[in-house]
Parts: C-alpha cells; structure tokens; sequence
C-alpha cells in the first residue's frame, strides 16, 4: 500500500471527528462511514478534500459491506481501519428485550468483524496495515444498568484480542483503545487527547503484542 487510507466507521461529533482530524493530520485520506452522513456534512468538510462519506448501518452485513466496496472503487484499498460504532439500550439484564440486545451486539461486536473482514485481503497481500476498535471500561469493569453495552464492549476487546491472536506474524496491528471515563471536550477524556492514543497504537506495529491500550 504506497497510499495511507484511514477508513472510520462510526464517524460524527466526538471521538470520530477526533480521530478523524488526528489521521488526517498524520497524511491520510479519510473515508468516513455514517448512518446518516448528511448529518455531519459541515464536520466532515471541516476536513478539506481528503475526507470521504459513505452511508452504511454498521449492525447490517450488508450495508457495511456496500460500502466498503465503494471506498475501494474510489479511493483503493484501507491501510488503516477505526472501528468506532457502538449501541446500546440502557437497562438491566433482566430489562433487556432480547432482540434490543442482539441489535447492539450486531453494532457492537459483529460488524467490527464485518469491516475487518473487509480490509483483510488486501493488508494481507501488502503485508501491512492497522485494526484499532474503540473500546470502553464497561469490557473491564461491567455496569448493571448498561447491560448490554458492558457485554457489547466485553465482546469487542475479545475480539481484538483473539483477532490479534490470528494475525500474530503477519504484520498487520490489531488493537483496542479501551477508554475507562466519560469523553468530554476540555477534561482528561477529551476526545482530541484520547485519539493521540489511537496513534500512538497505530505507529506500534514493532510490538505486535501490544493490542490494548488503557486510556484512564
């Protein structure tokens, strides 16, 4: 891959617009995937040309997987892939609707797998490129009243773990970003800062061990 191409999905305010201005200003081009990209029109052209919109439902296959076809017919094939997505309806476990919680997980969890399978064959012919998912505390220390995204946020950095498992020799970095606060502009847990720690991930594809990073 001689071109650096960042692909976000779960772009809008907050950490994605975050992470979005960080690789940017590392020299990526940005494709940046929404539900509604019409929504963060004015943020995305914030980002000059190099930034990219495509419409997806991250919790669908095959929406995700549309869109990925796109980025690569338009811009060629991701170095680096952001997972970013996430759901939730709030409650306990036994407040849960089934098929609520089996939504967020296919947001959560599922269609991380998705987008990664999206991006694989190419990373593995060029023999390179980044994973990072955009994890929470709730995977390290699980909260009654978010069930579901404390098993969504479980399964995540499971999925990050095992994955980086599978890749190990291959020279592709996986990682996880697990951020332990609430993000907030202008604290610790502000979203500028803690996409530093997703590039500070990013350019540690010398440690392939290094798969979790713990922002707190």
């Amino acid at each position: 891959m001689s071109h650096k191409l960042c692909v976000i999905v779960g772009y809008g305010p907050g950490i994605g617009h975050s992470l979005a201005k960080a690789f940017a200003h590392e020299g990526h081009t940005l494709a940046l995937i929404s539900r509604i990209p019409g929504k963060h029109e004015s943020l995305r052209q914030s980002l000059g040309a190099a930034a990219h919109g495509f419409a997806a439902d991250a919790g669908d296959a095959a929406s995700l997987q549309t869109a990925f076809a796109s980025i690569r017919g338009q811009l060629g094939d991701p170095s680096v892939l952001i997972y970013n997505a996430y759901s939730s309806h709030p409650g306990k476990p036994t407040t849960l609707n089934v098929d609520g919680l089996m939504d967020d997980f296919r947001i959560n969890v599922a269609g991380a797998l998705v987008a990664t399978m999206e991006v694989l064959p190419a990373m593995k012919a060029s023999r390179q490129g980044t994973i990072i998912f955009t994890g929470g505390g709730l995977a390290l220390q699980p909260w009654a009243e978010q069930a579901s995204l404390s098993i969504g946020k479980a399964g995540l950095r499971s999925l990050a773990f095992t994955l980086a498992q599978e890749l190990q020799g291959t020279n592709i970095q996986v990682g996880t970003v697990t951020i332990c606060g609430m993000v907030k502009p202008g604290t610790h847990f502000d979203p500028d800062k803690i996409a530093a720690s997703f590039i500070g991930l990013h350019y540690s594809s010398c440690k392939p061990h290094n798969v979790e990073v713990v922002y707190h």
